[in-house]
């Protein structure tokens, strides 16, 4: 990692000073395939007022300085929407026992600096402080390997994901709606959870 980068674990009130960079790195990050996410402020800061409401839940951020330059969240999935717990419900899990690594954001100049591998990290090691988990998840949109934005370099992060000890489950789906750039209406989007067994 490059020497001025420093890892930070944050959660609570503590939140509120950096919710707006926050914001304004998501929206700029989710642009990009394969979320084509046509954000906007106000419904960003609603977003992640959860996570400051939320005492279990946490957000680590990258610093560059004092600069954010990428941020990911996760919380116990018992808090999350219903949308996120019915796959888990309806599979016979137990939702106190599973975690939810949320999302994960970071400025394009500093990707392959080893920032992700430490994003996993300490959303582990926070769930493991919390203690009472069995299972650590995540999930990720599902788009056509035709679909019109796919760039010709991209590469999906299966491997990398792999590599962290994530299997897919392609039980363990759920459909999420926003809106796509370029689109007018919002459009339902098929997700698909990643699954990760506590030790």
């Amino acid at each position: 990692m490059a020497k001025n980068i420093r890892i930070e674990r944050w959660s609570g009130a503590a939140l509120e000073q950096f919710i707006p960079e926050l914001a304004r790195l998501r929206i700029e990050v989710f642009r990009d395939f394969p979320y084509l996410y046509d954000g906007n402020i106000d419904y960003e800061k609603k977003y992640l007022q959860t996570y400051i409401d939320c005492p279990e839940s946490v957000i680590v951020i990258a610093f560059d300085g004092d600069t954010v330059v990428g941020a990911s969240t996760a919380i116990p999935m018992k808090y999350e929407t219903d949308e996120l717990k019915k796959p888990f419900i309806e599979q016979g899990y137990d939702l106190d026992e599973v975690f939810y690594c949320s999302e994960s954001v970071l400025n394009k100049a500093y990707r392959g600096l080893g920032i992700g591998v430490k994003f996993f990290e300490q959303r582990e090691a926070h769930a493991e402080s919390l203690g009472g988990f069995k299972h650590i998840c995540f999930c990720c949109v599902e788009r056509p390997v035709d679909h019109p934005r796919r760039p010709i370099d991209y590469v999906p992060l299966d491997q990398f994901w792999n590599k962290r000890g994530y299997v897919k489950h392609p039980e363990l789906d759920t459909i999420y709606i926003w809106k796509d750039l370029d689109d007018v209406d919002e459009t339902p989007k098929p997700m698909t959870f990643w699954l990760k067994n506590e030790r």
